[in-house]
């Protein structure tokens, strides 16, 4: 049976309505400036509690402070503009009614935090990127979210522990890295054209599978 339910946090359960990308912005001010940039960068930004100006720090980027203030500034706007989706709360809603466990694991930068967690406060347990120093599809992230949710994923000799589901717009990091370390991974796909179309046809599935497994066990 369904324990727990971890969802992704953007294009899943919220929704990024003005896309400035400030920190993608600020790397490519590091290359005007004779930085090398290197493929582990992304990584490194979100996997570290840095602010924008924490980054520039430590990433050696050089820019002026009016610049850097520019930036600040989109920063700003992008995460005013974080809403969730209405499916969202509406799926999570069902779940916390059926006694589903729930959270949320996410590769996020530190400013973006608080915006997810005054979107969908108070739930069962969290793991961000910046906070476990590991990105998705890395296992420690997915551990992350399973202790803070107090479940535990994959077999004992042989034998189910607990089945925790995972979904998201991901297939590398919401499907199959999940399901590398014995969660359920399934794949959001708001275009229509995937099995998961939105996160209440979702959680109905969830419920729908945890009652069969009470009648079963019954």
């Amino acid at each position: 049976m369904i324990s727990a339910v971890v969802f992704d946090a953007f294009g899943t359960l919220v929704n990024l309505q003005s896309k400035r990308h400030p920190f993608r912005q600020l790397l490519k001010e590091g290359a005007v400036s004779g930085r090398r940039a290197s493929p582990d960068d992304v990584r490194v930004l979100m996997s570290n509690p840095w602010s924008l100006e924490d980054a520039a720090d430590q990433l050696g980027i050089s820019t002026s402070p009016a610049r850097l203030q520019e930036l600040q500034d989109d920063l700003d706007r992008e995460v005013a503009s974080i809403v969730p989706f209405e499916d969202g709360i509406e799926a999570v809603a069902l779940l916390r009614a059926e006694g589903v466990r729930v959270g949320i694991c996410s590769n996020l930068c530190e400013p973006y935090g608080a915006a997810v967690l005054q979107a969908f406060p108070d739930l069962d347990g969290y793991a961000f990127s910046y906070e476990v120093g590991a990105i998705k599809p890395h296992a420690m992230i997915y551990q992350s979210i399973c202790t803070s949710l107090a479940v535990s994923p994959g077999e004992l000799f042989g034998v189910q522990k607990e089945q925790i589901a995972m979904v998201g717009d991901s297939l590398k990091c919401d499907r199959d890295g999940p399901r590398a370390v014995g969660m359920l991974g399934f794949h959001l796909d708001r275009s229509g054209r995937g099995a998961i179309r939105d996160l209440v046809q979702f959680a109905k599935l969830v419920i729908e599978a945890r009652h069969t497994s009470m009648l079963q066990h019954g």
